[in-house]
């Protein structure tokens, strides 16, 4: 069995909600950064949509990954694009989908390499369960409780494609 979820329908009330919260409450312009594959992907519809004067950023967070002997190092590691500095900046970062937590711990680890954010607010496609670590996100397309045969599959970039899969 398969379901599938109304991406453009997700990315325009997280659009709505990240002006409201977000953007209407900081003076200067917002950082938009995407986690490499799956959240940037994310970024740049929510990007175009927000008109951000910013260019998108997009944090690699291959080498703080906490579980590589369990998949091993990817061949295509590649360095984050920020170009911008970081520091005392408003920044939103977005994710496909927050499940045990450990992709955010990683981004966070990497982004503070950069530089100390004035905040960052974690926006993501799906938020489901399965929390490992106390990370929520702040604004989610939807939040989902799946079952132990079930799994997301995102396919894209184009067009970005989220199915609820059985096993």
């Amino acid at each position: 069995m398969q379901t599938s979820i109304d991406i453009p329908a997700l990315l325009q009330r997280m659009a709505e909600e990240l002006k409201l919260q977000v953007l209407e409450q900081h003076q200067e312009p917002v950082l938009m950064i995407g986690i490499h594959t799956g959240g940037v992907w994310v970024a740049e519809q929510l990007h175009q949509r927000l008109h951000l004067s910013e260019p998108l950023g997009k944090l690699n967070i291959t080498f703080y990954r906490d579980d590589f002997s369990q998949i091993g190092l990817h061949p295509n590691v590649g360095a984050s694009e920020l170009p911008y500095e970081v520091d005392h900046r408003h920044v939103i970062l977005v994710d496909d989908v927050l499940y045990t937590g450990r992709t955010i711990r990683a981004a966070l680890n990497e982004l503070f390499d950069y530089g100390r954010p004035a905040s960052v607010t974690l926006a993501v496609l799906v938020e489901r369960n399965g929390r490992e670590l106390p990370i929520q996100a702040d604004i989610a397309g939807t939040r989902l409780q799946l079952g132990e045969r079930e799994y997301l599959q995102l396919d894209g970039p184009k067009p970005l494609a989220l199915s609820i899969q059985q096993q």
